[in-house]
């Protein structure tokens, strides 16, 4: 589950979940509702594959969220269905979609960048808290 929150000029994400890589298979699909509206019309036309190291989480996260925004903005491609391994300092993910198609696909925010500022991710007692404010 994710929520957004206003943040001055930019706009926060706050993700719980039960696991830490369902949190940031939350966050990855967070990143892209905000990219465009109705996340639902993407289709799965293509696979992607990424590894991503890091020992901290919170920057793990930013690192993640980083790549994913370097992939739309280089490639155009609006991924969805988000599988998520994170184990001794190391992500590997898999997921599918497709080009942005400005018919399909309506514009809801220019993300321009990932921020450190407020970057959160921490076990709770039900599970997992992050929250990454994002420049647009």
């Amino acid at each position: 589950m994710y929520e957004v929150f206003d943040h001055t000029a930019d706009l926060g994400l706050r993700i719980r979940a039960a696991t830490l890589e369902v949190l940031f298979a939350e966050a990855a699909e967070a990143l892209f509702s905000l990219i465009v509206g109705g996340v639902g019309a993407i289709e799965s036309r293509e696979t992607v594959q990424f590894e991503v190291a890091g020992e901290e989480l919170d920057f793990l996260l930013f690192d993640w969220l980083n790549e994913l925004l370097f992939t739309f903005e280089s490639r155009h491609l609006l991924l969805k269905d988000f599988q998520v391994r994170i184990s001794e300092g190391r992500l590997v993910a898999q997921a599918t979609g497709e080009p942005f198609d400005r018919q399909r696909h309506p514009m809801e925010h220019e993300v321009k960048a990932i921020t450190y500022h407020g970057l959160l991710v921490e076990q709770q007692s039900d599970g997992w808290l992050a929250e990454v404010i994002l420049d647009i």
